[in-house]
């Protein structure tokens, strides 16, 4: 089945699509580093390098699914959450382009934010543009963890399917698969430079992490996050302040940092994903990413429920 994929960002949804059975018709993405990594990972990608504003979607008419990663600062409790007033809300434009090329269904991840009784009116105009549209919406929201991601990470997602079809599309059910912990997960690329503390440092990071969080590109650097996410990383024994370009040396004592491949791998990404970019831009993209297992998870569903053959009874 062929897919649209809005906003794609460092690819993480884009991968978990992909481990669904979804083609890429084309991915837009504005940010100039998340096309380089798209293109790095999978030089065949129609990758286009568009603000959502100005991108027509009618060549692309009848494509089985539209997703996307839509901004989240206006609705996120990190922000303002401005909602519809901040000039970052992509809603509007995911709408028309759903109206401009008709999928069959769409699925739209965003933060938890948005559901906040504050956007419960936005929520219900949203979801009324697509019922007239044809389709059945819903809005769900998952904890990374329960997919076996490693990380304490709640996503909500948005899925609307075609009314035939509909009635066949059920959520994913997580939670059967037990997350590993940041220490075993990390372990391998922790004593890749000989680091000597580095079992020790494993039985500390026995739980799975906090939520990554890689800041837009107006605020945020390359750190774990504020004051309080920082006090939880250290729980683990990670020092949050920054990013590090590789593991602790051999002789290292203290509370080692991430690089970027360690924040990957608690996001979900394979370990063969690469990043384009500068250190704090490639961290960026991982913090900002869509986890691929729960990406697949929903997506896998709405497969199910596109390939359901509706049976009509024959009259007597």
């Amino acid at each position: 089945m062929s897919c649209l994929e809005l906003c794609a960002g460092a690819g993480g949804q884009a991968h978990g699509l992909e481990l669904a059975g979804f083609d890429h018709a084309a991915l837009v993405e504005i940010d100039k580093d998340c096309c380089a990594t798209l293109k790095l990972n999978r030089p065949k990608w129609n990758v286009i390098t568009s603000d959502l504003r100005h991108f027509d979607a009618t060549p692309y008419r009848g494509v089985d699914l539209v997703a996307g990663g839509l901004p989240c600062p206006p609705f996120s409790k990190a922000g303002k959450q401005l909602g519809k007033l901040d000039e970052r809300n992509l809603f509007p434009e995911a709408v028309r382009i759903i109206e401009e090329c008709a999928p069959r269904a769409v699925m739209i991840e965003n933060v938890r934010g948005i559901l906040d009784a504050v956007f419960d009116d936005y929520r219900n105009h949203v979801e009324r543009q697509l019922e007239k549209l044809g389709y059945k919406p819903a809005w769900r929201l998952f904890n990374a963890a329960d997919f076996g991601v490693p990380q304490l990470r709640p996503r909500v997602l948005f899925v609307a399917v075609k009314k035939p079809y509909s009635e066949s599309f059920s959520w994913p059910l997580g939670g059967f698969v037990m997350p590993p912990t940041v220490g075993e997960v990390l372990y391998e690329l922790m004593r890749e430079n000989g680091w000597k503390g580095v079992k020790d440092w494993r039985k500390r990071a026995n739980q799975i992490a906090p939520t990554i969080v890689g800041g837009s590109r107006k605020h945020g650097g390359p750190d774990l996050g504020p004051t309080r996410a920082r006090a939880a990383w250290a729980t683990l024994g990670v020092d949050g302040k920054g990013i590090w370009n590789s593991a602790p040396e051999r002789d290292f004592v203290g509370m080692p940092r991430l690089t970027v491949r360690m924040a990957a791998l608690l996001q979900g990404f394979p370990p063969e994903w690469q990043f384009a970019g500068a250190k704090t831009s490639s961290y960026r993209q991982v913090g900002n990413a869509f986890p691929p297992p729960v990406a697949r998870a929903v997506a896998e569903q709405i497969r199910k429920s596109l390939s359901a053959r509706k049976v009509v009874p024959i009259a007597s």
